[in-house]
């Protein structure tokens, strides 16, 4: 609770400092965290129900370990109180700040911007065709998003001992029931 009283108070700060240079309003900021909650340290995720109803933590692909929020706010341009359900993954941030400063994106990118959706045009964001993700830690980890469906291949090292999960994510947020 204290490391984000003073992540609040941090981040207060900065805003600050943007609005005494006068570039807030033509600042956007992101904030989002690059994975769930972990377990290392002595840190008890559970303590505060951090994942909700999802499933697994950080190094996990379940979604308690890849299902984060983003956060974001550019005076004039996004509207206050904008909620959205759209799926990105990190690889969007850089077409999406390209797109941003009219830069080039390279072809060569995974990425898709996301800048439709936070301006509030909704129809015409592009969408994945699929989310995928690999660890190559704990015997290798690979899950496959696509639509609301999610497959989860643990194990993937020692074909052996490979288990393959198929979840409904509309129907199962917490990804409990295989089928």
């Amino acid at each position: 609770a204290a490391m984000i009283n003073y992540l609040d108070d941090c981040v207060g700060e900065l805003v600050a400092k943007l609005k005494e240079l006068d570039v807030y309003d033509n600042t956007i900021i992101i904030f989002a965290s690059d994975n769930g909650p972990h377990l290392e340290g002595g840190a008890d995720p559970d303590y505060f129900n951090s994942n909700g109803v999802f499933r697994g933590y950080k190094r996990d692909l379940y979604e308690g370990g890849i299902r984060v929020p983003m956060l974001a706010v550019w005076d004039g341009r996004i509207a206050p109180g904008t909620e959205t359900g759209h799926i990105s993954a990190f690889r969007d941030v850089f077409p999406t700040i390209a797109e941003i400063t009219g830069a080039k994106t390279p072809e060569n990118v995974d990425g898709i911007s996301f800048l439709p959706v936070l301006l509030g045009k909704k129809s015409q964001q592009k969408q994945h065709e699929y989310l995928y993700w690999e660890f190559h830690e704990q015997g290798g980890r690979k899950a496959l998003r696509k639509g609301d469906w999610k497959l989860v291949k643990n194990h993937v090292f020692n074909p052996g001992e490979t288990t393959a999960e198929l979840y409904d994510l509309t129907s199962d947020p917490g990804e409990q029931n295989n089928i």
